[in-house]
């Protein structure tokens, strides 16, 4: 279980974004704090894997933390989660090492998004060893999220979700064919964005040998979770 530190000054809006990561499989909300000095301390109590971190508090901001955090020598991820929406916010959030950040407000679907991409970079990461430079590409691109303005042009963010929901809602590895049944699309359409989520490290590649010898392409989803 990835375990998550909510810190908002407002305790709704804290309550509500707790209640969202709840939902998501292989998340667990360990604790919520309400101001800088809170969190800071809840960190330093340990078991934080991720923070979601709002940017105004009512002692210091949510960059003073990350900052403070740094300086202490903890190394624990942090997701944005404000609406202070300025470039000079959001270059330093960036410079401070914040994995994500998510604009208030925001769903359900736009949490889980960033949550899923954190666990698939988890899980790539947790794996060790040497990277080529392929490998390399998509660690740096396992963020990414197809429902972003970052989608390469002339992909759809509706048809990118089509297919992550099949392949989060499968008992197990689909083919091309079997996703562009379930999502209601052709199969050259699911192929196309099933290698897009593959290169960026969202969807993992396996393949399955068949009686004629030819391997078949099975696709998985890589997040939600470690398991």
């Amino acid at each position: 279980m990835i375990e998550v530190l909510i810190v908002d000054d407002d305790v709704r809006v804290a309550g509500i974004n707790a209640a969202y990561v709840s939902k998501v499989p292989g998340f667990r909300v360990t604790a919520q704090a309400h101001c800088a000095a809170d969190a800071l301390a809840a960190v330093e109590a340990g078991g934080v894997d991720l923070i979601l971190l709002d940017h105004y508090m009512p002692d210091r901001s949510g960059l003073d933390v990350v900052r403070e955090l740094r300086r202490l020598g903890h190394r624990t991820d942090v997701i944005m989660v404000t609406a202070a929406r300025d470039v000079a916010t959001v270059r330093e959030a960036m410079r401070q090492g914040a994995l994500q950040y998510l604009v208030k407000p925001f769903t359900y679907a736009g949490l889980r998004t960033k949550l899923d991409a954190y666990a698939a970079l988890r899980h790539t990461l947790e794996g060790g060893g040497e990277a080529e430079q392929g490998e390399v590409d998509r660690l740096f691109g396992a963020l990414w999220t197809a429902g972003e303005p970052g989608l390469p042009k002339g992909h759809s963010a509706t048809t990118a979700e089509l297919v992550r929901t099949a392949l989060r809602d499968a008992d197990g590895p689909l083919s091309a064919q079997e996703v562009a049944e379930s999502a209601g699309m052709s199969r050259q359409t699911a192929q196309r964005y099933l290698k897009l989520l593959e290169r960026s490290g969202r969807v993992r590649l396996t393949l399955r040998y068949g009686e004629t010898g030819r391997p078949e392409h099975r696709y998985a989803w890589a997040g939600g979770g470690l398991a």
